[in-house]
């Protein structure tokens, strides 16, 4: 090939390859830009209620021992922290079993440790889970360290549970329903109630041939009232409630009658024996 020949094939090679890049060019310029990475999601902190405060071992004793733990029961701690009560529930006093609820998941993994590291996880377990949102219906005994307003709204919800069930409060109390029992340890209070069945309203009684009506008041275990016998109305001398066990003692004739019975179901049966019953009416 001559000078001239390789001269103008060079270029025609230069031109062909401008032309190339300017024709290339738009085809980079149409292609979208990639979209900027989207932030890492960052998670809520976890709101907690109450605090955590561990109870000291020594007013955990006194809880259980208040509560009165044993082997035909079920403890749940609401507020578990480190498992400490639900697991001395079971080690300590013999409970059937146990449940821990915490929302904080540091805590529940914290309280399966010390509960393994105790043996005792085939009777103890621990949930995450918020306690307004637990099924307390299989618990005996219920164990809290919590706030005096986290009570307050458990309450209704605790005054529904079967009757006869535990409830044991560690520094705060129910507000304007008194304890069962109170005492301290270590300079902190510790709280009792026993969950008491609903009795308030009118019972017609049958004793033998006696035929009469008992009508009750009730504020929490608190019960008070009169009846009304051969068309005599007459106050009752004694009323106790604790629980699903009731006391009344109401003057009859001469002289007057207690009557020791078990509330369920709309009926009073005695305790001992037979001979009276009484249906709410």
């Amino acid at each position: 090939m001559s000078p001239h020949h390789q001269c103008t094939h060079a270029r025609a090679s230069a031109l062909f390859l401008v032309a190339s890049v300017f024709v290339a060019a738009p085809a980079f310029a149409q292609s979208p830009a990639p979209a900027p990475a989207a932030p890492a999601a960052t998670q809520a902190p976890l709101r907690l209620d109450v605090p955590y405060v561990p109870t000291p071992e020594s007013v955990v004793d006194r809880m259980l021992k208040m509560g009165e733990v044993g082997k035909d029961d079920f403890v749940i701690d609401l507020g578990s922290g480190d498992g400490r009560i639900a697991i001395a529930a079971v080690k300590e006093r013999g409970a059937r079993g146990a449940m821990g609820v915490d929302i904080n998941p540091e805590r529940i993994k914290e309280a399966k440790a010390n509960a393994e590291a105790a043996g005792v996880t085939d009777k103890v377990t621990f949930v995450q889970q918020n306690l307004f949102e637990t099924d307390l219906s299989k618990a005996t005994v219920i164990t809290m360290y919590l706030l005096e307003t986290v009570n307050a709204k458990l309450r209704p919800t605790l005054l529904e549970l079967k009757p006869g069930t535990r409830l044991v409060s560690h520094a705060f109390s129910m507000g304007d329903w008194a304890p069962d029992q109170r005492t301290t340890e270590e300079g902190r209070t510790v709280y009792m109630w026993v969950v008491p069945a609903h009795v308030g309203g009118r019972w017609a009684f049958t004793d033998g041939e006696n035929r009469f009506t008992v009508d009750l008041n009730q504020t929490f275990q608190n019960i008070g009232g009169g009846a009304t016998v051969n068309g005599r109305t007459v106050q009752l001398r004694d009323a106790r409630l604790t629980g699903d066990e009731i006391v009344l003692t109401l003057p009859l004739g001469d002289g007057a009658k207690t009557y020791r019975g078990k509330v369920s179901d709309g009926t009073i049966k005695p305790v001992e024996g037979d001979g009276w019953s009484a249906t709410r009416s």
